[in-house]
């Protein structure tokens, strides 16, 4: 048994055993990370989802279903989906604003020549 309980096991008010699941992804110092996990997957699922898991992707897990358990507190409806709209929007006005930018610089720097060429003598 460790000398401290992880965030999950003091949440679900059980003993931690040496090899808890839990442990190294959800430390007793951060118990609003499991807190958020906890309410949107469950315990039993995220420790399924961890247990079938290789150790090397474990922790990227954790954190990835931390984000998303935020984002869905944060956002019920759309959860991390609404965030990748808001992103996709904001691209679109970055990339608009640099298309106007382009051909109004292109606009300014045509040589005067090509500019009285299209004019009727």
């Amino acid at each position: 048994m460790n000398s401290s309980r992880c965030a999950a096991c003091k949440h679900l008010r059980r003993r931690c055993p040496s090899d808890c699941i839990f442990a190294p992804y959800f430390p007793s110092n951060n118990p609003r990370r499991f807190a958020y996990v906890h309410k949107i997957f469950g315990a039993s699922n995220v420790g399924k989802i961890l247990q079938d898991l290789p150790v090397s992707y474990r922790g990227e897990a954790a954190n990835t279903l931390c984000y998303e358990a935020y984002c869905r507190i944060k956002d019920p409806v759309y959860g991390c989906a609404g965030i990748v709209d808001q992103l996709n929007e904001q691209l679109k006005v970055a990339e608009y604003q640099l298309a106007t930018i382009k051909a109004a610089i292109t606009t300014t720097l045509q040589p005067s020549y090509l500019l009285d060429q299209s004019l009727p003598m």
